[in-house]
């Protein structure tokens, strides 16, 4: 039955642009990581020149035509960027409207004044959790930055105390719980439970992230002590205004995306035609970023207004609230880029061929091989969707429950180590202001963590239920 996944997932796989074996397309991953790692540490090369080159030493050793090579890193490229990099910038707008109007402030007053000390990290992996059940992580991230940043300054806390929590409530309901697009593609591969998999995700999802963010932010913080970056921090503005935003139309404004999307999620579960009228208008408007820009609309009247901004001042915001930002799309979209070169070269397929002679328990298989995958190419989705499609068979004689934790196997193996050829990896990089080694420390550390932990609790339940 393997084998069968194997050959189906390889007739759906598009054509490798090089006909290298496994050992020289191996050769030629390590090679190009390689590369990317010396540019940025040793030369200190601006990591988007960096991921570039990287990307054209990859396709060079395996053996690639050098313009499908390119061809291949500017589609990656491409794609990241209209997939992340709208997000990122109407999450941009957003952040500086909160910051100029002193929502953002009345947030993080709020904020310090209900909730301080050793109560800070719990509170955030709260609202991280909440927030990031229905959004995208990239969402989440533009989202919760501001916020992260604004409270490690305010309340003068280690940066990797408050960001690391925050992080890992976003990370491990991207991985595990419904209605994320991974969940979902991999329950419907295997043919799982809905419902029994969001209540499992969710049961194993609350000693991961607990583990994974408050508890490891205390080691987190001690291996990299450094405070929130200046250049991304919003300044304060709101002693200067007549009046600033009260709390309940901030707090409004910020989850109007995770209300949007929530309810698409919920009406295409309760409706599932995609057919219906009202399923459709709910798939607009619950879309990432028609949400978020709706929620930047609507800021103009709940934040600006009463902040006393005119129409002339709305403009130069948007203006100076896309400048810094303009570095961290062109990382993420290198990112991107250098990804799907590895996908192109084919070294996505040579993953799911050496695996396929793998002889271990169907849960176990399937973590180890999203997680192969994970390292190899840098995407959780892709890592998911090839997982779930190479084990798919062996849920056929599985019971609900342990279907429902074949998914949930597949979700935390697509978690592991995230490294250079990851998207999210510079993301974070870039926001928290760290070098290379100090978010392979961190942030690495900690998805290996959610990983690791996720998928031993989804082995032990697999014993008693």
């Amino acid at each position: 039955m393997t084998r069968l996944s194997v050959e189906m997932l390889a007739a759906d796989a598009p054509e490798p642009i090089t006909s290298a074996g496994h050992a020289q397309l191996g050769i030629a991953v390590l090679a190009g990581i390689a590369v990317i790692v010396l540019l940025i540490t040793k030369s200190k090369l601006h990591a988007f020149l960096a991921l570039t080159i990287g990307s054209l030493a990859l396709g060079a050793i395996a053996g690639a035509p050098l313009d499908k090579v390119l061809t291949s890193f500017s589609t990656g490229l491409g794609t990241t960027v209209a997939g992340v990099g709208v997000l990122i910038a109407l999450g941009a707008i957003l952040g500086k409207m909160l910051a100029d109007s002193g929502g953002a402030d009345q947030i993080v007053d709020t904020i310090l004044a209900k909730a301080g000390g050793r109560s800070m990290p719990w509170a955030m992996v709260l609202i991280a959790s909440v927030i990031g059940l229905p959004l995208f992580f990239e969402v989440g991230i533009v989202l919760l930055i501001p916020v992260v940043l604004m409270v490690a300054k305010r309340g003068n806390y280690s940066l990797m105390r408050i960001g690391i929590p925050a992080l890992a409530g976003l990370s491990v309901m991207h991985g595990l719980v419904p209605p994320h697009p991974g969940p979902l593609v991999a329950i419907e591969a295997v043919k799982a439970d809905l419902g029994v998999t969001l209540a499992l995700g969710v049961l194993v999802a609350i000693p991961t992230v607990i583990i994974a963010g408050p508890v490891f932010s205390r080691y987190a913080a001690r291996w990299v002590d450094v405070p929130a970056p200046d250049r991304m921090i919003p300044q304060r503005t709101s002693e200067d205004l007549d009046k600033r935003p009260g709390f309940g139309a901030t707090l409004f404004t910020i989850l109007l995306p995770v209300i949007l999307m929530l309810a698409k999620a919920l009406v295409d579960i309760v409706i599932d035609d995609p057919e219906n009228l009202v399923q459709r208008v709910f798939d607009v408007i619950g879309a990432p970023m028609i949400a978020l820009l709706a929620s930047v609309l609507v800021g103009i009247f709940t934040l600006l207004r009463p902040a006393g901004f005119s129409k002339e001042r709305i403009s130069p915001l948007v203006e100076k609230s896309l400048a810094p930002i303009a570095g961290i799309l062109l990382i993420v979209g290198a990112g991107g880029g250098f990804k799907q070169t590895l996908i192109d070269t084919g070294v996505g397929q040579m993953v799911l061929d050496i695996s396929k002679d793998w002889s271990i328990p169907a849960l176990l298989l399937a973590w180890l091989i999203a997680v192969v995958i994970r390292l190899a190419t840098g995407s959780a989705t892709v890592a998911t969707v090839s997982a779930a499609g190479l084990v798919a068979p062996l849920a056929a004689d599985m019971s609900t429950t342990h279907a429902a934790l074949l998914v949930l196997a597949i979700g935390a193996g697509s978690l592991f180590f995230s490294h250079v050829n990851d998207a999210g990896f510079w993301m974070v990089k870039e926001y928290f202001g760290l070098s290379v080694g100090q978010n392979i420390k961190t942030w690495s550390v900690m998805e290996t963590i959610i990983s690791v932990v996720a998928g031993g609790i989804v082995l032990l339940l697999s014993l008693v239920i």
